[in-house]
């Protein structure tokens, strides 16, 4: 008995019910469709994104390479006496292109190395230097992390613009409710305020 009366008072504005207004079944269609497009409509961006983020990746691990490139200059350690061996600084390298041709640029090299160590660098099909490409399981963790932002962006937007819609509503029932009490209140005698 009492799921059959919880159930009824679940859907109660879509029930027949002489003081259900117009706006109470408004406001049920409006939560409906605000939950239908978070749970399909974030599935369906998270997916998407998802999946063009790791297309993008994955075709940029398949345009870039890496190369044998000379370092030209010195790069000193820090001078404050605190690095690890993943500090970086920018630095002049040489470099044959796909093309044969020598190419100097700046890259960032692990610092602390001496002018004519070979690095690895990596370049695009043109021979511009680039960024090396994400790991398999760093671009499934990148996809992933874009997918799960993608989705928590258009929930969030939905739930603001169904907030924007109830409370449009709230205040529609407050207007109708001060004019109903304006009709009733004086039949009822002394009014205190």
């Amino acid at each position: 008995m009492g799921r059959g009366r919880q159930g009824r008072r679940r859907f109660w504005r879509w029930r027949r019910n002489p003081l259900r207004r117009r706006a109470d079944v408004a406001e049920a269609w409006v939560v409906l469709a605000v939950w239908v497009l978070v749970v399909v409509g974030g599935a369906t961006v998270g997916l998407v994104a998802a999946q063009a983020t790791a297309t993008t990746l994955d075709r940029q691990r398949t345009d870039r390479h890496s190369v044998r490139a000379v370092l030209l200059a010195d790069v000193p350690r820090p001078a404050s006496g605190k690095w690890s061996s993943g500090d970086k600084d920018l630095a002049k390298v040489r470099w044959k292109a796909p093309d044969g041709s020598t190419r100097v640029d700046r890259t960032l090299v692990t610092t602390g190395l001496r002018a004519g160590t070979r690095v690895v660098v990596w370049e695009d099909g043109r021979g511009t230097l680039v960024t090396e490409p994400p790991s398999p399981a760093e671009a499934t963790l990148e996809a992933a992390v874009m997918g799960g932002f993608a989705a928590l962006a258009l929930a969030g937007s939905v739930c603001a613009a169904g907030a924007v819609v109830r409370r449009r509503l709230d205040q529609r029932r407050m207007a109708g409710w001060d004019r109903e009490w304006d009709l009733v209140g004086p039949k009822w005698g002394h009014r205190t305020g």
